[in-house]
């Protein structure tokens, strides 16, 4: 694939008023989201929940592109069609999360770091042959005393620049994800210093492993209080800060950044893009790619009916997108919700 392909792709991925659904949980975190709700987890029932949320009707109306797991990737319908085979026909991305996950820091108690570089080379160009046109890598960034360490910045960033080069060089689209939790009593100062801290060796790390930043998409974490923080910020203190901290330090050059929801309410994501997006213009389009913010409602609905209430969990999955991709725009109201 050209570079010039992969400049396409990553502009796709954040068309006007579209985002990304993420759906690549592991097989343990969605064991613990059917355990909330009652379901057993099994591959059927994972297969059948992913074929919910990937044939929702008018789905790419708002939805560009897919994160899928492993597992996913490899599925199909259960008449038969492969999950990226419905995708593409149907104007949707196929993206696969290729990190195992985050693994002690040696050394900095509490700090961890991505692991899964090994092989990556040989996986990504498989994912590529199975049909996936982007990759996300996500590097997990705490916030506590002492804590982050410049060497846990680094390590992330150089493990998501090897990661990034590595996804050009089959052909896909590296999506960099640096995630500073929510977790913990610190305040909105505290994040923006962190996550301004992080995005600056992010950026500086990938120009140092030659990675085109054009064909790159930023999966950021908002500027928020730690969720045990007393002092409560507004969605207008929200959105200014996030955008001042992404201003200070994303290359205009990059295509687009999407949102991941971090643990923030299904309203409180959208509203805080909404918000973002009504502060434009930016350098750069502000979309989304939430996971939990954009199924949960729909699964408790289906658990109720793993067979009968398909049609109706298919309705909130594409008002969810629905009221996302107009917040990509800045046009959401109240009145979208249903």
């Amino acid at each position: 694939m050209s570079i010039e392909q992969l400049e396409e792709i990553a502009l796709a991925m954040v068309a006007e008023g579209k985002g990304i659904i993420a759906i690549d949980e592991s097989n343990s975190t969605i064991k613990k989201r059917f355990d909330a709700v009652g379901i057993e987890c099994t591959e059927e029932t994972r297969r059948a929940y992913r074929e919910l949320l990937l044939t929702t009707p008018n789905l790419s109306d708002h939805i560009s592109g897919a994160i899928l797991f492993d597992e996913t990737i490899r599925q199909s319908t259960k008449s038969g069609v492969p999950f990226t085979k419905v995708m593409l026909d149907n104007g949707i991305l196929p993206g696969i999360k290729v990190d195992k996950g985050p693994q002690p820091l040696a050394g900095y108690p509490g700090e961890v770091v991505t692991e899964g570089l090994d092989g990556l080379r040989d996986r990504l160009n498989e994912y590529a042959r199975l049909g996936a046109k982007f990759a996300k890598w996500r590097a997990v960034i705490a916030i506590g005393d002492d804590m982050p360490s410049s060497t846990c910045i680094d390590a992330n960033c150089h493990a998501l620049a090897r990661y990034a080069a590595l996804c050009q060089e089959a052909g896909i689209v590296p999506m960099v994800e640096p995630e500073v939790l929510m977790d913990g009593s610190h305040d909105i100062d505290t994040c923006f210093d962190v996550t301004e801290a992080t995005l600056r060796a992010l950026f500086a790390t990938l120009y140092e492993h030659n990675v085109w930043l054009e064909g790159t998409i930023l999966k950021a974490s908002m500027v928020l209080p730690g969720k045990d923080c007393a002092d409560k910020a507004s969605v207008e203190d929200v959105a200014m800060a996030t955008v001042r901290c992404l201003r200070a330090t994303v290359p205009a050059t990059l295509p687009g950044i999407v949102f991941l929801s971090g643990g923030q309410s299904d309203l409180d994501a959208t509203q805080h893009l909404n918000e973002m997006n009504q502060m434009g213009p930016h350098p750069w389009p502000l979309s989304f790619s939430y996971g939990r913010a954009m199924q949960s409602a729909a699964l408790k609905l289906w658990s109720q009916d793993i067979v009968g209430n398909v049609a109706a969990a298919q309705k909130i999955v594409a008002m969810r997108a629905r009221e996302n991709g107009m917040a990509a725009l800045g046009r959401w109201s109240p009145d979208l919700a249903g």
